[in-house]
């Protein structure tokens, strides 16, 4: 069951994560500013809530508008705690990333369905007495996915189906060395936030897919020297108008229900391993909303 909260016309089902630009949808009606209080701390922004195409829909700026936080600063935690608290059940998100591979191309849309972590940023819930071990082989919800790539697809924009997204802690980008490695490790694209939204909405029984819109080659790229910010701003927009598009048609083609085929809503399910009545009281309190049908007596 999706989290409740106590104002109704604050509630939503989908949730749209998104990055640098990415601040407005067009098309939203009914819209509030929802503020929430977290047991994780405050998340980067009010959620911006209203209907978009029969869908009650929250909104969500990453780094806050105005891109405010570093990605490390991004309290990830409460972002997503705040989705699960607003009844969300599905999210998408938006990303900027840079290209490992020849074949992607700038302004190409990744669906990255495999992650490689390597940032140092906390990226759990669990902890303080309560433990849970999630499986993440398959990272990401694979009917939403296949939703807003049926979504680029139809729109007749260069979309990958599949990809594994290098993950890093930011804020510097890769140096040509430790892009070269990335290659040679098979990564298709390198962000700095992908990872850790994927694992918490994992633990948060959140189905999560991940829109990667490519804006450059990354360093190992020989003449990525010669591309200047300015094309690179550009790519960013042009980007930014695709999304908006590929969200509004995946939205209008979701169930107003998710299918419970894809197990996203069951990810807790036996993964808790901490006998519930060793569970201090104020870490069930914190993460009940998550584990409270798990843990009941």
């Amino acid at each position: 069951m999706a989290g409740k909260t106590e104002d109704q016309d604050a509630a939503a089902t989908i949730g749209i994560l998104g990055g640098t630009g990415l601040y407005e949808i067009d098309g939203l009606r009914d819209i509030r500013e929802v503020v929430l209080k977290t047991p994780f701390g405050a998340p980067s922004d009010p959620y911006v809530v209203g209907d978009l195409k029969g869908k009650r829909v929250a909104f969500l700026s990453r780094h806050g508008r105005g891109h405010r936080l570093l990605p490390a600063e991004v309290n990830y935690r409460a972002n997503i705690y705040g989705f699960k608290k607003l009844g969300v059940e599905r999210v998408i998100s938006v990303n900027s990333v840079g290209s490992l591979k020849t074949e992607i191309r700038p302004r190409d849309i990744v669906l990255a369905d495999q992650f490689v972590d390597r940032t140092r940023r906390p990226c759990t819930f669990f902890g303080g007495g309560l433990v849970a071990h999630i499986s993440f082989d398959r990272p990401v919800c694979p009917e939403l996915s296949r939703a807003v790539f049926d979504a680029a697809a139809g729109l007749g924009l260069p979309v990958h189906a599949s990809g594994t997204y290098m993950c890093i802690e930011g804020p510097a980008f890769s140096s040509q060395a430790e892009s070269m490695l990335y290659r040679s490790w098979g990564c298709d694209v390198i962000g700095m936030t992908g990872a850790t939204e994927a694992k918490l909405c994992r633990e948060a029984e959140i189905c999560y897919a991940t829109m990667n819109l490519v804006t450059d080659y990354d360093a190992w790229h020989a003449e990525e020297a010669a591309v200047s910010v300015e094309l690179i701003l550009q790519n960013l927009r042009h980007n930014i108008g695709n999304a908006k598009a590929v969200i509004k048609r995946a939205v209008a083609a979701l169930g107003p229900e998710r299918s419970d085929a894809c197990g996203c809503g069951r990810a807790l399910e036996n993964t808790l391993v901490t006998s519930p009545e060793l569970v201090p009281a104020e870490t069930r309190h914190r993460l009940g909303l998550l584990v409270d049908k798990y843990l009941r007596p």
